[in-house]
């Protein structure tokens, strides 16, 4: 179970198989039988996702429904995040913090101001469209008032979800239920994490 963080991070990982980097993905889809989860608390990149799992696939690697899942309650970190994250560091300029430019940090900012995309949502094409909508009109304020940058459109958004939110669908589901049960059935269960416990934002005692 990866239960938090999002791909600014990750494992190269060497076996027998062949030489895999993971950004989003637990290390243990590379073993077979095991069931991997991305927990609510990640941070997904559906674009880089999408790629991860081609890479593996091409790598001889099965990911399937049966061992990803995905929980709906994990967030989107959406094109917008990246740009913020640039735009953000040149504005910095020799000030800037060293992002790795990957939109983690906008992305936060707005899951803490309850403006983040939950993976759930896929599944609701009407109510994500809404929700799109709603927050573009709002994100598009600081793209063009605070940076001077081009602002997004429901086309392009759409596009998007389109291309990659169609990919990830079928590995959605509420694996907060699904890990219970497996805690019933005295499973071994794992948690891997981008950051240690004490610096998660969901999950720090």
């Amino acid at each position: 179970v990866r239960y938090q963080g999002g791909n600014n991070a990750g494992h190269t990982v060497v076996n027998d198989k062949g030489k895999f980097i993971l950004n989003l993905m637990p290390s243990g889809i590379l073993r077979d039988g095991t069931v991997n989860v991305l927990g609510p608390g990640m941070v997904i990149d559906l674009e880089h996702l999408c790629g991860e799992v081609q890479r593996l696939r091409e790598g001889g690697i099965a990911v399937t429904p049966e061992n990803l899942k995905i929980s709906d309650r994990a967030s989107l970190l959406l094109p917008w995040h990246r740009d913020l994250d640039g735009l953000e560091e040149a504005r910095l300029k020799d000030k800037k913090y060293g992002s790795t430019k990957q939109g983690i940090a906008p992305f936060y900012s707005d899951k803490f101001q309850k403006k983040a995309v939950m993976a759930g949502e896929l599944l609701y094409p009407g109510q994500l469209r809404s929700h799109l909508e709603d927050l573009l009109e709002w994100k598009n304020l600081t793209l063009t008032k605070v940076y001077g940058a081009q602002p997004y459109t429901m086309e392009q958004l759409m596009d998007y979800v389109a291309d990659y939110g169609e990919k990830i669908r079928p590995f959605i589901r509420d694996t907060g239920a699904f890990l219970r049960h497996a805690q019933t059935e005295n499973k071994r269960i794992l948690f891997e994490a981008q950051l240690g416990a004490l610096r998660d934002l969901d999950y720090a005692p």
